[in-house]
């Protein structure tokens, strides 16, 4: 993995927290989005860690120039709405707060290697409250290119289940869940799993209707 923080210090820290785990490998780390997208690039990491303020280049377009090179989990200190959104957007695979104690950061590193979602605890309460107040939206169009698999996948990301979790519900391998995501996302022309829960949420199917209309 890659990591991205301005502060020398802060990167330090993250890079022997990583490190130190068994089974993550800090390929490289980077002061700036630039250099950021740039090693990524190069280096082809599995997982970049990405800080949202950094001079020149931030984290939010860094991150966005990165779809389809590598899963982005932003970890930054700033638990502001602009931020979330923006990096959501963007297609980060995850967003965390640096008060996330190592262990639970490790761990989140690793699902994200995995091909999951993650979200601080404060993040997901507020979508939540987000999506509950919001007034209904129209159907997306594309929702009608999913297969009825492909559906039922879109529901289980919409409800935040893992791979693992989805092959159980499902009674398929997680090897079939990664490609019925990967379909799910290319079909919805979305860059992350994050983004496809947003979508599922937004669309109302997680409220117990039909697959089809």
């Amino acid at each position: 993995m890659l990591v991205a923080d301005d502060h020398a210090a802060i990167r330090a820290g993250l890079v022997m927290i990583l490190g130190g785990a068994p089974d993550v490998e800090v390929v490289g780390e980077a002061a700036d989005g630039e250099r950021a997208v740039r090693l990524a690039r190069e280096l082809r990491p599995d997982v970049v860690l990405m800080d949202v303020r950094m001079p020149g280049l931030d984290g939010i377009e860094a991150t966005r120039r990165l779809a389809g090179v590598c899963e982005v989990l932003v970890l930054t200190t700033f638990d502001l709405d602009e931020y979330v959104h923006g990096a959501l957007r963007a297609g980060a695979a995850g967003f965390l707060l640096k008060s996330v104690d190592a262990p639970a950061l490790v761990e989140a590193v690793r699902r994200v290697a995995a091909g999951d979602g993650v979200l601080a605890p404060s993040v997901t309460r507020r979508l939540m409250r987000e999506f509950a107040s919001a007034a209904p939206r129209a159907r997306p169009a594309n929702l009608d290119a999913l297969t009825e698999r492909e559906l039922e996948v879109l529901r289980c990301l919409g409800e935040g289940l893992s791979n693992h979790q989805i092959g159980r519900r499902l009674h398929i391998g997680e090897t079939t869940v990664k490609t019925h995501v990967s379909r799910v996302l290319a079909k919805l022309d979305l860059r992350s799993r994050v983004q496809a829960a947003i979508l599922a949420q937004d669309a109302g199917l997680l409220s117990g209707g039909s697959a089809r209309p």
